[in-house]
């Protein structure tokens, strides 16, 4: 099956996918959303309430019709999707999640994805303005985040409404407020912290120095790192957290991410590096690096990316595992 490409004009938009044959792709130079002959694309505004709805079958526009009690997708493996702050972090994620599933011949899990840019521009505006806060100050948590909770809640009942069966946020800041976008979830809604210190766990480790606790170490913005929810799911597996000082971060990662805005990529690579460094010479196992940003920094064969876990590697391990649990199961 060969995905097409579609040009969206929507402000905000809903992909549903169910594959019936194995995945093939192709690549176009299209800054379009690639969608399956078989999907359905709804518009939804900021509250995710649906406008629009339209049925892909090779063309553009088509009438949609839904079943199985007004769902979407009604299979007992349906994975909903709320996108990260990045449209490419977010094709990333599903990219993965497609190629995992349907690894042997097997068919890709279905899938109801939700992309939002004005969600996507609130969320970047209260992570980048961390960097601007002065040293010891949390300005940016008192800013009133409710619209963004608001936001990221209307998405999540969309897509149990949609016929998902698991809630998944690729997606760091987002996770600041999981529990507050998941209180009342009626089906599993994973968390990306969740997954990594459990596999992590599961790893069976060994401390770097005789008796020493296993220490892991966690690179990421400041608001993300504010909001502590890695260094809380990652202590609650008995893991020890290293995270680097207040001035190593004011002159490596906050520079890094300067100098990414201003396209100067070898600059925020070395930054990036000094901080890794940093980390590992405190016996440190792995370091979690959970930033889209920094992690796309460095090349694929570099040594210390060989030395770093992505959390959205195993987010997308676990929600694979769910789904197929979740079919075997019925």
């Amino acid at each position: 099956m060969i995905m097409s490409l579609h040009t969206l004009n929507y402000s905000s938009h809903v992909l549903g996918y169910t594959n019936k044959y194995r995945t093939q792709y192709k690549t176009r130079t299209n800054p379009a959303l690639a969608i399956p002959p078989s999907s359905i694309l709804l518009q939804t505004d900021e509250s995710g309430n649906l406008l629009d709805s339209k049925k892909s079958s090779g063309s553009n526009t088509a009438s949609t019709s839904t079943d199985s009690g007004g769902s979407l997708l009604g299979h007992a493996n349906t994975v909903g999707i709320i996108g990260g702050v990045s449209v490419d972090s977010t094709l990333n994620f599903l990219k993965k999640l497609v190629q995992w599933s349907s690894r042997d011949g097997e068919d890709c899990l279905p899938f109801v994805l939700c992309s939002d840019p004005v969600l996507n521009k609130e969320r970047l505006s209260h992570e980048r303005s961390s960097f601007f806060s002065p040293p010891g100050k949390s300005e940016h948590f008192q800013m009133d985040h409710t619209p963004i909770v608001e936001n990221l809640r209307h998405k999540r009942v969309f897509l149990e409404h949609s016929g998902a069966r698991c809630i998944v946020m690729p997606c760091h800041i987002s996770h600041s407020w999981h529990n507050e976008v998941s209180k009342g979830c009626s089906i599993p809604f994973l968390h990306m912290a969740e997954c990594v210190a459990r596999e992590l766990k599961e790893a069976k480790l060994r401390p770097l120095e005789a008796g020493s606790p296993l220490r892991i170490g966690v690179l990421a913005t400041d608001a993300t790192l504010r909001a502590g929810f890695y260094q809380e799911k990652l202590q609650s597996e008995g893991f020890e957290v290293v995270l680097l000082d207040r001035a190593t971060m004011e002159h490596t990662v906050v520079p890094a991410i300067e100098a990414l805005n201003r396209k100067d990529m070898e600059g925020a690579r070395n930054l990036l590096r000094i901080a890794l460094q940093v980390l590992l010479v405190r016996a440190v196992n792995t370091v979690i690096l959970a930033s889209d940003d920094m992690r796309d920094l460095l090349p694929l064969d570099d040594p210390l990316l060989k030395k770093c876990v992505d959390p959205m590697d195993a987010l997308a391990r676990s929600t694979v595992k769910w789904a197929q649990a979740a079919e075997r199961s019925t």
